[in-house]
């Protein structure tokens, strides 16, 4: 069986730094992060970033039909071709999925979204935000993230990794830490360990919020000058 680092070979492709791209090479791995994942066969399931089919093929073998969003257009025909048993039940959108409108996305596909991806680290901070202004649209997410960044999201108050991306996580979510994933399950393998979170999406917040833009600019500034008061953090005297 062709590998994912020959086959990047067979074609002359160089995983892109500046697209962060880290290839998952497990299979078991990626079987695992689907079986956790919950999905019913009929969900209306957005992979992002799906790149060589790792975690494509899988889901693939659990849903009636996939939508992925791939920014690199050079994987595309090579992921057409290893999910070309499936092709009835995918498409596929060349998109930056920080540019995507996942509310027209789920009108589209005729219900809320169920989100599943290995995430580039560059972005997976601001996909996650992206995808939290969408949130009417959206069911839950079951991301791979830098461990770092998904402990700070599944955060408690209190905790040395609580900040800013906990408390916008928590206005909207509740997020689970599912596995913790090791560098050499990747393609290349990064310098930092990954981990997969559940984030499902509240149909109630646990706090009433107003005024989204406001609110923002208070975690902003609370978390930007920790020292401080947050009256004279936000510039009240």
């Amino acid at each position: 069986m062709t590998s994912i680092s020959q086959l990047l070979r067979q074609r002359r492709i160089t995983p892109k730094k500046s697209l962060g791209q880290n290839f998952l090479l497990d299979p078991s791995l990626c079987e695992k992060i689907v079986r956790l994942s919950r999905l019913k066969a009929d969900d209306r399931v957005v992979e992002i970033g799906p790149g060589l089919g790792s975690l494509t093929m899988p889901l693939l073998d659990t849903l009636e039909r996939l939508h992925v969003i791939e920014r690199d257009r050079r994987l595309i025909p090579l992921l057409e071709e290893i999910t070309a048993p499936h092709a009835a039940k995918l498409t596929i959108q060349e998109a930056d999925a920080l540019q995507v409108d996942f509310t027209a996305l789920a009108e589209k596909l005729g219900g809320p979204l169920r989100l599943v991806g290995n995430l580039p680290y560059a972005i997976s901070t601001p996909l996650l935000l992206h995808a939290l202004e969408h949130r009417r649209a959206v069911v839950d997410m079951t991301f791979m993230f830098q461990k770092e960044v998904a402990e700070r999201i599944a955060a408690k108050p209190g905790t040395k990794a609580y900040g800013t991306t906990s408390v916008y996580a928590a206005a909207w979510t509740q997020a689970t830490l599912l596995m913790d994933v090791p560098p050499t399950v990747f393609h290349p393998r990064p310098a930092v360990h990954s981990a997969v979170a559940y984030i499902e999406v509240l149909a109630q917040p646990p706090f009433e919020i107003q005024d989204e833009t406001r609110f923002r600019r208070v975690i902003r500034a609370a978390f930007g000058q920790r020292r401080k008061t947050l009256r004279n953090a936000c510039g009240y005297s």
